[in-house]
C-alpha cells in the first residue's frame, strides 16, 4: 500500500494511493497514521477496509497539498555517514559503528511545503535519504529479526544548516532541526512494496542540475544492521522514523562548497518512492 495524509498544514486527513494511480480519501477508516495505528496492526486493518471500500471511496483532488505520511511519530532519528562516498566528500573516516543524531519532530512537513531559510543561517545544504519507518517496537532486536519491526518507507530531504550543525558548536541537531528541514513523503510505502531497499536509486536536483545520484547499494549499514543498532540504545516505537544518511554531491562537499538561497527548487526522489519538490524561500 501507499499511505498519504492530505490537506492543509494540520488538518490533514489520512489516504491512499491505488495501483492505478488514483488517491482516495481514507478518513471513513476512522484512525489517523500515528503510533497507536501502527501499533495496533493498522496496516493490517486498513488493507481489509480498502479491500472492502477503495472503490466507493471519495477521490482526493490532484492539486490538493500532500503532508507528511505519519503523524507526530515519536523520533526523528537519522544516521550520519552512512554511504562511503559522501564519507569520503565530507573528508570524513568510514564510521565503524553507525553515526546517530536527532532531528526535532517539528522540523516535520510536507514533501512540497516551501523549505524556509532560517534566521542567522548561510549554509542551508540538501540530502535526498532513504527513510524507514517502524511497524512495531523495537528494543534489542537483533540483525536477524530486524526487518520484522519495518512498516515501510519515505523519501525524506534532510535538510541542514551547516553554519549551526559544524560551526556552532555541540552536536549536530542544532542544524538539523529548523522548520521545514524534514520534508517526507510524497507516500509512505509498506515493505512489501520496496523489493529491495539496498538497490534503489535516489537522486536530487538544484534548480534543475542533477547534485546527487546515487544508490543505496553504497551504504555503509544496510537497514536491518541500522534498526538492530538503534535499538540497543533506545526502543523505537512504532511510527518512529529511521533516516538512513545521504549519498555524495551535497552542496558542503563541492569545492568551492555550495548552498540554497531564496528562489531556488530543490526537487527529488527514490526509485519506488516518488519524487518531491521544495522552492526555498527566506523566513
Amino acid at each position: 500500500m501507499k499511505l498519504i495524509r492530505f490537506g492543509a498544514p494540520g488538518a490533514e486527513k489520512p489516504g491512499l494511493i491505488l495501483d492505478d494511480g488514483t488517491r482516495i480519501d481514507a478518513s471513513a477508516f476512522g484512525e489517523d497514521y500515528d503510533e497507536r495505528f501502527f501499533a495496533a496492526d493498522g496496516l493490517q486493518r486498513l488493507q481489509a477496509w480498502a479491500s472492502a471500500n477503495a472503490a466507493s471511496a471519495p477521490h482526493v483532488p490532484e492539486n490538493t497539498r500532500l503532508g507528511p505520511p505519519l503523524f507526530r511519530p515519536s523520533k526523528l532519528i537519522c544516521i550520519g555517514l552512512n554511504y562511503r562516498k559522501h564519507a569520503e566528500e565530507s573528508n570524513m573516516a568510514i564510521p565503524s559503528e553507525p553515526v546517530i543524531f536527532f532531528k526535532a519532530t517539528s522540523s516535520i512537513c510536507g514533501p512540497n511545503d516551501d523549505l524556509i531559510l532560517p534566521r542567522g543561517g548561510d549554509k542551508t545544504d540538501w540530502e535526498v535519504e532513504l527513510a524507514v519507518v517502524i511497524g512495531k517496537r523495537a528494543s534489542y532486536v537483533s540483525r536477524e529479526q530486524a526487518m520484522q519491526h519495518v512498516a515501510g518507507y519515505l523519501l525524506h530531504n534532510d535538510y541542514s544548516e551547516r553554519a549551526f550543525q559544524l560551526e556552532r558548536g555541540g552536536q549536530w541537531v542544532k542544524g538539523k532541526s529548523c522548520d521545514t528541514f524534514a520534508p517526507l513523503g510524497p507516500f509512505l510505502a509498506t515493505r512489501d512494496e520496496v523489493a529491495d531497499p539496498h538497490n534503489l536509486r535516489l537522486w536530487l536536483k538544484v534548480n534543475g542540475e542533477m547534485q546527487q545520484d546515487g544508490n543505496t547499494s553504497d551504504f555503509v549499514f544496510d537497514v536491518p544492521e541500522v534498526v538492530s543498532y538503534v535499538s540497543q540504545f533506545m526502543s523505537l516505537l512504532p511510527g518512529d522514523v529511521i533516516s538512513t544518511g545521504t549519498p555524495a554531491g551535497v552542496g558542503f562537499g563541492q569545492q568551492p562548497p555550495v548552498y540554497l538561497k531564496a528562489g531556488d527548487v530543490v526537487e527529488l526522489g527514490i526509485d519506488g518512492l516518488g519524487a518531491s519538490r521544495q522552492v526555498v524561500k527566506k523566513r
